[in-house]
């Protein structure tokens, strides 16, 4: 199982799930950012490092895999630019392509002296943080549900769907644990869909990383989120092994009370699953401008 090549005959699929509740508005941590803003950078930087790892250090982004991003809070539904509720995943060419706008940042960046000097560059944005109502945590997943559906059916011989949930907090429109459990057997002929959580805090609480059991958790919203998620394959427990993490056999796609840092780690681990090149198989340069956030390049290829 999750071992099936990934090319453009056979794409993989993955999904996020993002709480856009009022609570996400109050601070993240040490970030300096909202909740919302820091996620929603968190899942920008992800989507502009998988189309370079979809790009072969080139011009154009060859369809490895599809994408789609649901926000959950006074509404629920895909918030992916350029996707709909009609047609809410979308290959990563049409991505690459199609951002909702490009910022120019100012980073601090090293100056080849032994010194730092201040450099605009330019970021693609795909997603914009919002922040209101509830946490419909199941309204989510249930509309996540037939999604997967589909694309299992439509894709039997690819790398099943990852779905990578997001939240700051409890379910108000009850528990997920039975649409979860559903999505979880939705398969392809590789194996059943992975669900994995994450957990954000404004605390500075000790971070639960990838636990094989709920056994020192006492929160039940973190046991509820945990037995939610998936175990994870030999292949992400060998990238969260190599990111320092305490994996073990058995170790499941969760965090809890997570801060930036291991957001963006969690989300790359995901995101390499589903890409057949990594890092080390990028020329230098291109290896060299995913480190540093440089822009993207263009031109999407189609399957």
């Amino acid at each position: 199982m999750y071992s099936a090549e990934i090319n453009r005959t056979r794409p993989a699929l993955l999904l996020f799930a993002i709480d856009q509740s009022f609570s996400m508005s109050e601070p993240w941590s040490e970030t300096g950012q909202s909740k919302a803003e820091a996620l929603a950078a968190a899942v920008n930087n992800m989507l502009g490092n998988a189309v370079l790892r979809c790009s072969h250090g080139g011009e154009k982004t060859y369809n490895y895999f599809e994408v789609g991003v649901f926000g959950y809070g006074q509404d629920v539904g895909p918030v992916l630019y350029g996707s709909s509720r009609e047609n809410p995943i979308l290959p990563v060419g049409f991505v690459a392509d199609n951002p909702l706008r490009v910022d120019t940042v100012t980073r601090r960046v090293p100056d080849g002296a032994g010194g730092v000097i201040s450099a605009q560059e330019h970021m693609p944005v795909w997603i914009d943080p919002l922040a209101n109502g509830g946490t419909p945590m199941v309204a989510a997943f249930t509309a996540i549900e037939s999604v997967v559906s589909r694309w299992c059916a439509d894709h039997p011989t690819s790398f099943p769907p990852i779905v990578i949930n997001v939240t700051d907090g409890a379910s108000t429109d009850g528990t997920p644990d039975e649409v979860g459990e559903r999505i979880r057997k939705s398969s392809t002929d590789d194996g059943p869909t992975l669900v994995f959580n994450l957990h954000l805090s404004g605390l500075p609480n000790q971070a639960v990383q990838f636990p094989n059991s709920a056994a020192a958790l006492t929160d039940p919203n973190a046991v509820m989120l945990f037995e939610l998620s998936s175990e994870l394959p030999p292949s992400m427990l060998d990238a969260a092994a190599g990111m320092k993490y305490p994996v073990r056999v058995g170790s499941r796609g969760f965090l809890y009370n997570a801060d930036a840092t291991s957001v963006i780690d969690f989300l790359d681990i995901g995101t390499r699953s589903v890409t057949p090149t990594g890092l080390a198989e990028l020329p230098d340069s291109e290896r060299k401008a995913l480190g540093d956030g440089k822009s993207l390049p263009r031109g999407g290829e189609d399957a």
